[in-house]
């Protein structure tokens, strides 16, 4: 793991940020600047200190754009971020049960890739005692998204003839969070990863799941044979791209394809899924849906991703912790092939 260097803001007025104002590649368009402190939080607001928040695929969407998509320019610089966690440094009227000094990690508040941010007191989420700063950087979006996936595949299932459910990225963080709410439900799963050597640890982790590596030529076979030579039901895939036509050829007549990722290369045109007559649906699934819910569901669900912090820790995998000013690096890693965990950017604590 990178080890975080305690650098301090060269004004002490100021606090630094990782900034865009046009949407490009990363290290193009972002820099780290420094910038003016948030005004005093209003009613209802906390001003928090961020000291770790995670770099998400859809942090790196937001400063690159769509492929397709025109770009985006703003007329001031942003910051990316949407989760993290840090110390309340002032509380608004209306937020007793926040104080300063206070552990919270918060989502969705853009500009976590800030030192200083103003978040809205329903999105501050107080930290366990138990529960490390790096495991409650990610102690919100993952678990918020595993919630929001298990319920479509929850419903998809309950809609066709049974089956195993194959999941794709399951090497991933939320591909293990999968695996280990599929195991406490019972869920038959079927773990696809693009590695054999990523295939022998994930197996070893998750006995009860088969683990499969799209390495090998003989995949799809392998697929089918652990289906019981039978369609599959259900596929939440987080890849797409060329990787689709191949997951629907494994898929049963009337069969949903859950999709919530980009993570492949190439395309897959629509039209060559013959989507009509096999009467296959196509799902997409965001965890920006979840401010959707009512906010007893919200309340619901924010509990259970802090019990989960609690009692499993080690499904909140780290896999490097960067200071702001080292971004670069961060984003790299990031996007380093076979990375296991979340890559974090770090500032010091005051």
């Amino acid at each position: 793991m990178t080890l975080v260097i305690n650098r301090r803001p060269a004004n002490g007025d100021n606090v630094r940020a990782i900034t865009f104002d046009r949407q490009g590649p990363a290290t193009e368009v972002l820099r780290l600047a420094e910038q003016a402190p948030p005004a005093a939080p209003r009613a209802g607001q906390v001003v928090v200190r961020v000291l770790s928040r995670p770099i998400h695929p859809g942090d790196l969407v937001g400063v690159e754009g769509l492929s397709g998509v025109p770009r985006q320019r703003h007329s001031f610089p942003v910051s990316p971020g949407l989760e993290g966690m840090g110390v309340i440094e002032a509380a608004g009227e209306g937020s007793d049960a926040l104080r300063p000094g206070q552990r919270v990690a918060f989502f969705p508040v853009p500009g976590s890739w800030s030192e200083l941010v103003t978040v809205p007191a329903e999105f501050a989420v107080p930290v366990p005692a138990g529960v490390r700063d790096e495991t409650a950087a990610l102690m919100l979006v993952n678990p918020l998204t595993l919630l929001i996936l298990m319920r479509a595949v929850e419903q998809a299932v309950a809609e066709s003839a049974g089956g195993p459910v194959v999941q794709t990225a399951a090497g991933s963080t939320i591909g293990k969070l999968v695996s280990s709410a599929a195991k406490r439900h019972g869920l038959p799963l079927i773990n696809l990863v693009r590695s054999d050597a990523g295939a022998r640890a994930l197996q070893d982790r998750f006995p009860d799941h088969p683990a499969i590596s799209t390495a090998d030529p003989g995949w799809r076979t392998q697929v089918r044979e652990a289906a019981g030579h039978r369609g599959v039901p259900v596929v939440l895939d987080a890849v797409g791209g060329s990787l689709t036509r191949d997951l629907t050829s494994l898929m049963a007549d009337g069969g949903t394809l859950i999709v919530y990722g980009m993570l492949g290369s190439g395309s897959t045109a629509l039209e060559s899924l013959a989507l009509t007559p096999r009467e296959l649906t196509v799902q997409g699934v965001s965890v920006s849906r979840w401010l959707s819910r009512t906010p007893g569901q919200r309340a619901e669900d924010v509990s259970f991703a802090a019990s989960l912090a609690e009692t499993d820790p080690d499904l909140f995998e780290v896999a490097g912790s960067y200071d702001l000013a080292d971004y670069a690096a961060a984003i790299a890693h990031a996007r380093r092939p076979g990375k296991t965990g979340t890559v974090l950017l770090a500032s010091p604590a005051p």
